[in-house]
């Protein structure tokens, strides 16, 4: 595991009699575009959530530059540079798309709460700089004329981007997108492959993601870790794990090719 950003080692999560990950070993390397993915219920959003502090580990380690996360408030793990989106898309609907992105400023906010009460001079221009980044974040995302219109109005695949962007402004260094490409179109789904390469290669983000759409994973991601029943059956490059036996056998039976797949299922709402 040296090396790594991310590293998780005999992670296991069990829910009363339900082992939903068993004994996972996992490294994401700093400055990787990496995937998780598995059949439905194969424990993969219960990673992401044992990753950020919403679920606590029955065993097992993580570390995140070398600093053990498990334990700590989810609200101290992203203040450390673990940032991420969700399955299930948590905007503030009722305000604009500007302001839903300043809400993922407020945890880095230097100003104290006088100067924030009195509205001082060096609060002022820390509000300043954020409404400036938070616009230069929805202009990358591909939201920057939405600046204004409520969250309530984006189209689907638009609250994706808008939850990547909000993710964005907690300044992380690595960056957890829970199927981002669901509800995307064609066109939207490569805009945002588009969109996930430029942040690692120009922002130098380090990116983890989980999806169902195979595609997607395939023709983005370098290094593919396979969970069925919560335990890795596989892990390494894309053209290595879609011509595994046990991958192939997990998703759609034995005899039939990953590769030939459009998409296969992914966690639906649950672990």
């Amino acid at each position: 595991m040296s090396g790594a950003l991310l590293s998780a080692q005999g992670l296991s999560c069990r829910f009363g009699g339900l082992l939903a990950v068993d004994a996972l070993d996992l490294a994401v390397e700093q400055g990787s575009l990496a995937a998780l993915i598995g059949p439905n219920g194969a424990g993969k959003t219960t990673c992401f959530n044992m990753f950020t502090g919403r679920v606590k580990p029955s065993s097992g380690r993580i570390v995140f530059k070398d600093q053990p996360l498990i334990g700590l408030k989810p609200s101290r793990i992203n203040h450390l540079g673990v940032a991420r989106t969700f399955q299930n898309i948590r905007l503030f609907d009722e305000l604009t798309v500007l302001d839903n992105v300043l809400v993922g400023f407020h945890g880095g906010l230097k100003a104290n709460f006088l100067s924030a009460i009195f509205r001082l001079p060096g609060y002022k221009r820390e509000e300043r700089r954020m409404h400036e980044r938070g616009q230069e974040l929805l202009d990358l995302v591909g939201l920057g004329r939405l600046a204004q219109e409520r969250a309530s109005n984006l189209a689907y695949g638009q609250q994706r981007l808008l939850e990547i962007a909000r993710a964005l402004a907690t300044g992380p260094e690595l960056l957890l997108l829970d199927e981002p490409a669901a509800g995307m179109n064609a066109n939207e789904t490569a805009a945002l492959a588009d969109l996930v390469r430029r942040l690692r290669d120009e922002m130098g983000l380090t990116i983890l993601l989980i999806e169902h759409d195979m595609r997607f994973v395939m023709n983005l991601c370098e290094i593919i870790t396979v969970l069925d029943n919560g335990r890795v059956i596989a892990k390494g490059a894309p053209e290595e794990v879609q011509m595994d036996a046990a991958v192939i056998e997990a998703y759609l039976g034995a005899g039939i090719e990953m590769a030939q797949a459009d998409h296969l299922d992914g966690d639906g709402g649950h672990a």
